[in-house]
C-alpha cells in the first residue's frame, strides 16, 4: 500500500458491533465508519481501513454497538412541557377537558420553542436523530431544529376550529403553504401538512390539503382510526369508516403517514394496501389511552410499511424510542398470537429504513451505506443490565433503554459525545422549564 492509495477523510469511528439495517438482519464486528463532510465514506473492516483510510479524528467504540440514528416518525414535541399534566384518561376524555384547556391557555411561541427544545434534548439523548412534529407554531419547532442541527419533518396543524395558530382551515393552509415555500428542499427540515383527525377536518379543507400535498409534494401525516369511538362516530355521521372517507377524498396516497391506525378490519387493510400509505405505530401511547392494538405483522405481512412514533410526552411519557420498539415487539407477539412476529431487527427496521421509506428519503437515511447522510448512533452495551451479550440486536430492543447511548452523529456533526449534548444548553433549558412548570401550576 503506497501513501498515493491511502484516502484523507475526515472521521473514523471503530465499532465493536455494527448494524447496518442493510443488508437486513447482519450483525457485523470489529467495523469503522469513514465519514466525509455530511456523508458516509465507507463501512469496512478495521483492518482494511488501517490500509485504505488516514482521518483527522478516530472515535473508538469497543464496547458499543453502532447503527443508524433513529427516527421518530410522530410526535408533538412542544407538549413535553405537558408530561405527567393529565394521566390515567380515555382520550377523549383527555383531550377535551385536560389538553385543549390547557393549550388555550398557555401554548404561545416561547412555549413552542421551550418544549420543542426540552423534546429534542431527549431524543438526541436517547438515539433518536430525524423526528416528525405536528403542533402549533410549526415555523418556532422548524427553526428550532435547524438550529440544533436535528433533521425534522414538521407537520403544520389544519382543523376545522381556531386555536392559538390561526382562525380556521384557510389561515391554517395559508401559513402552512408559506412554511413549505420556506423550508422546502432544505437538508435539515421537511415541511409537511398535519390534517389533526378525520373527525376534526371537514371535507373542504382535507381536499385543499390534497392539493397543497400534490402541488408542492409535501407529505400528510394525519391521526387515524386511533379508537374504536372514533370509527363508531364516524359511521353515524357518515356511514363510512374513516379509512373509507380518507381514500375517497385523496387523502390516502404513497406521500400519506398514517398515524395510530389501531381499528382494522378487511375493508380498511385493502385500501391501504391498494393506496400505498405509510402506517406510523405508536404502541406506548395507544396503550396508555386503551386505545387500541396495532396489528402490525398483518400489516407488514400485506406488504404495507410501517415505522414508528413516541406520540406526545404528554400521552407516553416519554419520547425514548428505544422503549417504545421493546413494547411494540411485545406487544406485537401478542396481538398475532405468534412469538416470532416483529423480530429485533425488524423492529430495529421499523426505527430507522422504514422511517426513511415514509419521509421518501430511503436513498439518504436509515442505514449505514456509502453514500448515504451520516447520521448515526453508539449504544454502550457493558453496563451490568445488558451481559452478557450474545445477540446486540437483540439487546437493543429486549434489554436496552435510551439512556445507553453514548454517541450520535446528524449530517457528520457530533451531537452527542459520551452522554454529553454538544449544541443544546442543557443547564439554561432546565431553567427555562423550571419556570414553566411554575406557570401552569398556578
Amino acid at each position: 500500500m503506497t501513501a498515493d492509495t491511502i484516502t484523507a477523510a475526515d472521521s473514523r469511528i471503530n465499532a465493536r458491533w455494527l448494524i447496518p439495517v442493510e443488508p437486513f438482519g447482519i450483525v457485523l464486528e470489529h467495523q469503522a465508519v469513514i465519514l466525509r463532510g455530511s456523508r458516509i465514506a465507507d463501512v469496512l473492516s478495521q483492518s482494511e481501513a488501517d490500509l485504505k483510510y488516514r482521518t483527522r479524528e478516530t472515535v473508538n467504540l469497543d464496547r458499543h454497538v453502532v447503527m443508524p440514528g433513529l427516527i421518530n416518525l410522530h410526535g408533538h414535541t412542544a407538549m413535553s412541557l405537558f408530561r405527567g399534566l393529565a394521566d390515567d384518561l380515555p382520550l377523549m376524555t383527555w383531550l377535551n377537558d385536560h389538553i385543549w384547556p390547557a393549550e388555550g391557555k398557555f401554548v404561545s411561541e416561547p412555549f413552542v420553542l421551550d418544549g420543542t427544545r426540552l423534546a429534542m434534548a431527549e431524543m438526541l439523548r436517547t438515539g433518536t436523530t430525524t423526528f416528525s412534529d405536528m403542533y402549533f407554531f410549526p415555523e418556532v419547532t422548524a427553526q428550532a431544529a435547524h438550529d440544533a442541527g436535528m433533521r425534522a419533518q414538521v407537520c403544520f396543524p389544519l382543523m376545522d376550529m381556531p386555536t392559538v395558530w390561526g382562525s380556521g382551515p384557510d389561515e391554517y393552509l395559508r401559513k402552512g403553504a408559506a412554511l413549505i415555500e420556506q423550508w422546502q428542499g432544505d437538508e435539515y427540515i421537511m415541511p409537511a401538512i398535519g390534517p389533526h383527525a378525520p373527525y376534526t377536518v371537514s371535507d373542504q379543507p382535507l381536499k385543499d390539503a390534497v392539493a397543497l400535498a400534490e402541488r408542492t409534494g409535501a407529505a400528510i401525516q394525519l391521526h387515524l382510526h386511533e379508537t374504536a369511538f372514533e370509527i363508531d362516530e364516524a359511521m353515524k355521521a357518515t356511514g363510512s369508516r374513516p379509512v373509507t372517507r380518507m381514500a375517497e377524498l385523496g387523502v390516502l396516497g404513497r406521500n400519506t403517514q398514517c398515524v395510530h391506525m389501531t381499528q382494522i378490519d378487511d375493508s380498511d387493510l385493502e385500501q391501504l394496501v391498494r393506496s400505498g400509505a405509510h402506517i406510523v405505530h405508536c404502541p406506548e401511547s395507544n396503550l396508555k389511552l386503551a386505545s387500541g392494538l396495532c396489528p402490525v405483522q398483518k400489516l407488514m405481512d400485506h406488504g404495507i410499511n410501517v415505522t414508528i412514533g413516541t406520540d406526545g410526552a404528554a400521552s407516553n411519557n416519554d419520547l425514548d424510542l428505544f422503549g417504545e420498539l421493546k413494547t411494540a415487539a411485545m406487544v406485537a407477539k401478542v396481538v398475532a398470537g405468534d412469538a416470532s412476529a416483529l423480530s429485533a431487527h425488524r423492529a430495529l427496521e421499523l426505527a430507522t429504513l422504514n422511517g426513511a421509506r415514509a419521509l421518501g428519503r430511503e436513498q439518504e437515511l436509515g442505514s449505514l451505506v456509502a453514500g448515504k447522510l451520516a447520521d448515526l448512533i453508539a449504544v454502550d452495551l457493558s453496563d451490568p443490565f445488558l451481559q452478557p451479550v450474545y445477540d446486540p440486536a437483540s439487546h437493543l430492543v429486549y434489554s436496552n433503554h435510551g439512556r445507553a447511548v453514548s454517541h450520535s452523529w446528524i449530517h457528520g456533526v457530533p451531537q452527542l459525545q459520551d452522554g454529553r449534548l454538544t449544541r443544546i444548553d442543557v443547564p439554561d433549558l432546565m431553567l427555562r422549564v423550571s419556570e414553566w412548570r411554575q406557570q401552569i401550576l398556578s
